[in-house]
């Protein structure tokens, strides 16, 4: 029966898009970039997912590698219904039949945002269409029995947005989207470059620092990296040393934008489901949960225990093949075509 009617869960994300079959898993996990070259004000489309992010900062001026995602929603129509159908088409290997797709989409969506979503998805090859908040599809995905009536705090940090919702009953009973995540860490670091030692680096180069030796609080033992860039004033490639404590200083203002969004949750949640958040504590889930001593900062800041969740980086995708594995039981509370 399935091989008629295919299903695939995706996570659409601002930084990679990962596409997951129920009963097989993840099958794709790639960066959301697309190459498109430019000739006499025609645009045509190069490369998709990992060939293309390759390129970024390395092309000639008639190429452009970019994201159509911005933080979480769609920026590029016609190249994010481009890249949707690539990746559905290699997801389904062969498989003729038009699949069932839900994507997930930030919390703080508008209804045009969502239909937006829904379109691309369509015209990419879709049969049907659903889309699911973020945070909803995280919980499942982190094993969290969402249909209970217990307050449950999921805390979603991906590169282009950080999601934060508390879930009671299968719903969501209050939460914030602020788009300011992974990618804004790294613009921090590359700004930092610039300031303080005059050295241009790539956003690419930014996001490795911040994976070897980022911390989301000051340290005792600093991790030092060596940085390569361009030197701004003479031109030449030069070799930087960079510390911990100097990132955590660099992206101080972001980090406090995104314990804002978590404070600002907590404190509209009523005090019931706030007293079931201290017991169960925040679970935090997407790639930019990974940054080093993230769960001490979110205790500083909230007086609540926060764990990152296992698999952090897959939770989303697993939540959209759990739910359309189980497509009856989470139509009604949590998946809407518009």
């Amino acid at each position: 029966m399935s091989f008629f009617s295919p299903k695939l869960g995706i996570d659409l994300g601002t930084t990679n898009v990962l596409v997951y079959v129920p009963g097989k898993g993840v099958v794709l996990n790639e960066p959301s970039v697309v190459a498109v070259s430019i000739e006499q004000n025609k645009s045509k489309l190069l490369a998709l997912g990992t060939e293309a992010k390759e390129m970024v900062g390395r092309t000639p001026e008639s190429i452009i590698a970019y994201r159509p995602m911005k933080d979480g929603v769609i920026a590029d129509y016609r190249v994010t219904e481009a890249m949707l159908s690539h990746f559905m088409r290699k997801a389904l290997r062969g498989n003729p039949f038009r699949p069932t797709v839900l994507i997930s989409v930030p919390a703080g969506v508008t209804s045009t945002e969502k239909r937006a979503v829904i379109e691309a998805a369509i015209n990419a090859g879709a049969k049907n269409a659903f889309v699911v908040k973020e945070p909803i599809l995280a919980a499942i995905g982190a094993g969290i029995p969402i249909h209970e009536p217990s307050g449950r705090m999921i805390v979603d940090i991906g590169g282009g947005t950080i999601d934060v919702a508390v879930v009671s009953l299968g719903g969501i009973v209050t939460s914030a989207s602020v788009k300011c995540a992974g990618n804004k860490l790294d613009h921090a670091i590359v700004d930092f470059a610039k300031k303080q030692y005059n050295l241009a680096i790539g956003d690419k180069t930014a996001e490795e620092v911040k994976i070897h030796i980022g911390s989301a609080v000051s340290v005792e033992e600093e991790e030092k990296m060596s940085v390569k860039g361009q030197d701004l004033v003479s031109g030449l490639p030069r070799t930087v040393e960079f510390s911990t404590n100097e990132l955590v200083h660099a992206s101080g203002r972001e980090l406090r934008e995104m314990m804002g969004a978590i404070r600002k949750v907590l404190q509209s949640t009523p005090p019931e489901l706030a007293s079931d958040i201290v017991d169960n504590g925040i679970i935090l889930t997407g790639g930019t949960s990974q940054l080093k001593n993230i769960t001490e900062l979110v205790y500083r800041r909230t007086g609540v225990q926060a764990k990152v969740a296992k698999d952090a980086y897959f939770c989303v995708a697993r939540g959209t093949g759990i739910a359309l594995a189980h497509l009856d039981t989470y139509r009604k509370s949590i998946i809407a075509k518009s």
